[in-house]
């Protein structure tokens, strides 16, 4: 069964909220709880939050989501997402990624190389899903050397009405991710130390998608 989700807000990132994926059998009413905080940002709730971002979690693995609001369009945002080949345009704790195989279908795989100073070399990834339509993108980890094993990421990107200014359109971004728990370490460390890192991905995002919304708008105008 696929698993539930709970959310918790964090003070220190107001655009980022944490969602903590519970045992199956509580599925509903989190899924209803991930559904409340999503409405006050989308309306309706689009079908792919119910379809990607419930997670099938065996007994030692843990999963979580992180939800952003970017001030651009979703055109804008989804040209940075997209590019399995060159995730380090926002991740900055990637320091390079080189294409194994493929050409950036679904099945391509790549290697990408970390920064110093985190528990990890290098990862190999496959990437699963490649949405243009939907705007959905999706890998897993099939290789490397780190400590996030049988690591799976769906990302789902989600157009709003206005920006959190008040101006023009938006996006909202949904990343969640189900991923095995390190010998030594609890479901609770594990989901915050991935949590972490997602979410100041997403927000690198948001600032580079925002100022290329912001350029692009000062030489149109």
């Amino acid at each position: 069964m696929p698993s539930a989700v709970h959310f918790h807000h964090h003070q220190s990132t107001p655009a980022a909220y944490s969602v903590h994926h519970k045992p199956h059998h509580h599925q509903q009413q989190q899924i209803n709880s991930l559904l409340e905080e999503l409405t006050r940002r989308l309306s309706p709730i689009p079908e792919t939050i119910y379809t990607h971002h419930s997670h099938r979690v065996g007994p030692n693995q843990c999963s979580s989501a992180v939800i952003q609001h970017i001030s651009a369009p979703i055109s804008t945002v989804w040209s940075l997402v997209r590019r399995f080949d060159n995730p380090q345009a926002y991740k900055h704790f990637l320091k390079s990624c080189e294409v194994l195989v493929g050409d950036g279908d679904v099945g391509t795989l790549r290697q990408v190389r970390v920064i110093s100073g985190l528990p990890a070399a290098f990862s190999t990834e496959r990437l699963e899903i490649l949405d243009d339509e939907r705007h959905v993108m999706s890998f897993s980890v099939v290789g490397g050397e780190h400590r996030l094993k049988n690591y799976r990421s769906v990302t789902t990107l989600h157009p709003t009405s206005s920006c959190s200014d008040g101006s023009g359109s938006g996006t909202v971004v949904v990343e969640s991710y189900v991923v095995d728990v390190p010998t030594g370490n609890t479901k609770e460390e594990t989901c915050v130390f991935v949590d972490t890192i997602v979410k100041c991905n997403l927000q690198s995002l948001a600032q580079i998608a925002e100022k290329m919304s912001s350029t692009h708008s000062c030489k149109v105008s």
